[in-house]
């Protein structure tokens, strides 16, 4: 049996160790062993059937807190098979008995729900059964993924038990130039950590005020893709008129940190990432040309209003492209409305857009859009590995918004800017 990590000769904590102490019953490190209280359980479809077994037949027991624990119908709605149509009256039927929340098909995806509904705030600690969870660090939240067991004994007790991460620091300076967004921003954090260059870390990002709580959203979203257990971005900005931040979330100076990376906006251009991993990341410019099939703008990455707003503004007055399909789907009931109210919804349709119910959509490959044998796909998505949305022989690439609406016009990967004069 290995000997427990040497205690650190100082007192300074970063985010992670300060919410993981503050929800526990003392002070703890990196490499330490912490039992906390958990704010919110997430449980989503595709794995309810899972967690009410863990919970009736394993454990015998209901949800503590039933207030603490919601259930969201997002990954496959509505429905797309019998077998799934009837897992999900489960948990309706489940989320009735119990008295825990149901945010049924339409509200849209789990993590922008939760965000709209003020189920994660910072210093809380926010489990979900879906490795995107790190979402809720935008809001300074301990957010992160966990299979049906760990979920379903977090509901049960109220509790967890989690190792500590150590942290990594990533720090943002400059200004991002026009047409660069933040996920190209994350896109190229990823490349620079790699695909597993932090695995079971904390990324702490720096950003002072810089990036509204949507873009904040789209950076922690994406730090699992770096392999990390969560990503905590430094309260700032728009986030402190937004919510009462306590001192206590903020990290130490001093604190220790396996790993110091510093990222120039002001040099970054608009980034993709191509097939098959996401740190596969390139110029846009350097992948301009090749010809789309598909183009989806949405997901739990990029699919909030100011995301459609990016992609209405390269598509207005202009007309996908022949032999190219564009699928739009808000990432939530609330963005929907607001794209109704704005009309850029009708921007979106009248370019030729195929609108489709707010939730996940295409991007795990299960239903809403497919692709097939040698398809390629531009997405603001987040993952692009073999098989992820379709068939295995398709290829995707992840861009912003702003670049997908380009390709969508085009018919081949471009750039914002080549889209001036084409079209109606």
């Amino acid at each position: 049996m290995s000997s427990p990590s040497p205690r650190p000769q100082t007192t300074a904590q970063t985010m992670a160790e300060k919410i993981l102490s503050q929800r526990g019953d003392r002070a703890v490190y990196a490499g330490d062993l912490a039992v906390v209280e958990v704010d919110q359980v997430m449980v989503v479809d595709s794995i309810a059937q899972s967690f009410i077994e863990r919970m009736e037949r394993d454990l015998g027991a209901v949800p503590k807190f039933p207030e603490r624990v919601s259930i969201v119908i997002d990954h496959v709605a509505p429905a797309s098979t019998v077998s799934v149509a009837q897992a999900q009256k489960e948990a309706r039927e489940y989320a009735a008995q119990t008295g825990v929340r149901l945010f049924d098909v339409g509200r849209g995806i789990c993590h922008q729900v939760l965000m709209e509904e003020g189920l994660a705030r910072p210093g809380w600690i926010v489990l979900g059964s879906d490795s995107h969870s790190t979402t809720y660090g935008a809001v300074a939240a301990f957010g992160t993924g966990m299979g049906a067991t760990d979920i379903a004994l977090a509901a049960a007790s109220g509790k967890t038990w989690l190792k500590v991460p150590e942290s990594v620091k990533v720090t943002f300076v400059g200004d991002l130039r026009d047409g660069v967004s933040a996920k190209d921003v994350a896109l190229e954090m990823i490349r620079v950590l790699g695909a597993d260059g932090a695995t079971y870390q904390s990324i702490e990002m720096h950003a002072g005020g810089r990036f509204s709580r949507g873009e904040r959203m789209t950076l922690a979203n994406l730090c699992v893709e770096a392999g990390a257990k969560v990503g905590l971005v430094v309260p700032g900005g728009e986030i402190l008129d937004m919510y009462d931040v306590p001192q206590w979330v903020y990290p130490d100076p001093g604190a220790i940190y396996v790993q110091q990376v510093e990222i120039d906006l002001s040099a970054l251009n608009p980034r993709m990432s191509a097939p098959n991993e996401v740190d596969n990341v390139h110029d846009v410019s350097e992948l301009r040309g090749l010809r789309v099939d598909q183009v989806f703008i949405g997901t739990c990455t990029n699919g909030r209003i100011e995301d459609l707003h990016e992609a209405a503004a390269v598509l207005r007055g202009q007309k996908v492209a022949p032999g190219t399909r564009l699928l739009v789907i808000p990432a939530s009931s609330q963005v929907m409305e607001q794209a109704m109210e704005d009309g850029t919804l009708l921007t979106l349709q009248r370019a030729g857009a195929v609108l489709g119910t707010p939730g996940c959509g295409p991007c795990m490959g299960r239903h809403q859009g497919v692709l097939a044998p040698g398809e390629v796909c531009v997405s603001t998505s987040n993952r692009n590995f073999i098989g992820r949305m379709g068939d295995k022989d398709a290829r995707i690439y992840l861009a912003s918004p702003a670049v997908a609406a380009a390709t969508a016009v085009m018919g081949k990967i471009a750039l914002p800017g080549d889209v001036v004069g084409v079209g109606a």
